[in-house]
């Protein structure tokens, strides 16, 4: 992805945030409707954390709507691409926004904390109780207040405490929840996650269900029936999915030819590329992008 998109996101951010607590690696917002949130597709470089308390804020999250309601929590990385953010008139809570190498720096040597990021990518709304709910709120205004504190010479070691404490409450939140629904990863979800990430990192170069399988040292068979059966979709349309919405993303957020975008994604021409498009899109690259 072009390095500018990501950088004007948490930039773009910081304006938004005018006024309020912030630091180099970490923003935060009492004011849930001043967000980032887009309305055109965009990749965020960022980890965004944030808790509803009243009204409600529809999206898409890499295609799929989502709905966030009071007592629910949103948790987007850097991996999501979101768009058509529409937020109700009476919208109301709080957000953290965390660059992923103050996160990686957090988490650092904590192997066991790895739940969260992967619970996240298939949960990115799920219901805090009210007393995890308080518990955010509190480590929410705790943080703020040291962020604000300048003249701490432990200011940042503070922070990053802190907000590793808050990551262990909500590894413990996940925890309970697998615990009361009583689902384990079978050897089905664990192959359709590794193919997920391996898509979103592989999708610019390759677009073969063969790759993938041999990656995944399974036959290409294999994957497509355990992809259908967990998703309810093919690996093409998974792959597709993704290779579209980079597309979209290039199209809304540079300045870049459809040709070099063709090439960036390692399609044969420019024409093919257009006609990919169209075929998943309904419109052409060029309408798209004057849309």
């Amino acid at each position: 992805m072009d390095k500018n998109i990501t950088e004007t996101s948490f930039e773009k951010a910081k304006e938004w945030a005018y006024g309020e607590y912030m630091d180099e690696d970490l923003i935060l917002l009492d004011r849930l409707a001043d967000a980032p949130f887009p309305k055109e597709p965009r990749r965020m470089n960022f980890i965004l954390i944030g808790l509803c308390t009243k009204g409600s804020v529809r999206y898409r999250m890499d295609m799929q709507e989502q709905l966030l309601t009071p007592g629910h929590v949103i948790i987007a990385s850097e991996r999501h691409v979101i768009d058509q953010y529409e937020a109700s008139p009476d919208l109301e809570g709080m957000c953290m926004m965390v660059t992923v190498p103050f996160y990686n720096e957090i988490m650092s040597n904590v192997n066991d904390l790895s739940a969260l990021y992967l619970f996240a990518h298939h949960n990115p709304i799920f219901e805090f109780t009210p007393h995890y709910q308080q518990i955010f709120k509190e480590y929410f205004y705790t943080i703020r207040t040291k962020i604000a504190d300048t003249g701490n010479r432990f200011r940042r070691d503070l922070v990053r405490t802190l907000m590793l404490a808050m990551f262990y409450e909500l590894s413990n939140v996940i925890y309970e929840f697998k615990q009361v629904s009583s689902t384990r990863q079978s050897r089905a979800d664990d192959i359709f996650t590794r193919f997920i990430r391996l898509v979103e990192k592989n999708c610019r170069e390759e677009r073969r269900v063969s790759w993938y399988a041999q990656q995944l040292g399974i036959t290409p068979k294999y994957l497509s029936e355990i992809v259908k059966q967990t998703s309810k979709r093919t690996p093409n349309q998974w792959i597709d999915n993704y290779v579209v919405l980079e597309i979209r993303v290039m199209l809304k957020n540079t300045t870049m030819n459809i040709k070099k975008i063709a090439e960036e994604l390692h399609f044969p021409n420019q024409s093919f590329l257009g006609k990919y498009f169209k075929e998943h899109v309904g419109l052409s690259p060029t309408q798209y992008r004057r849309k």
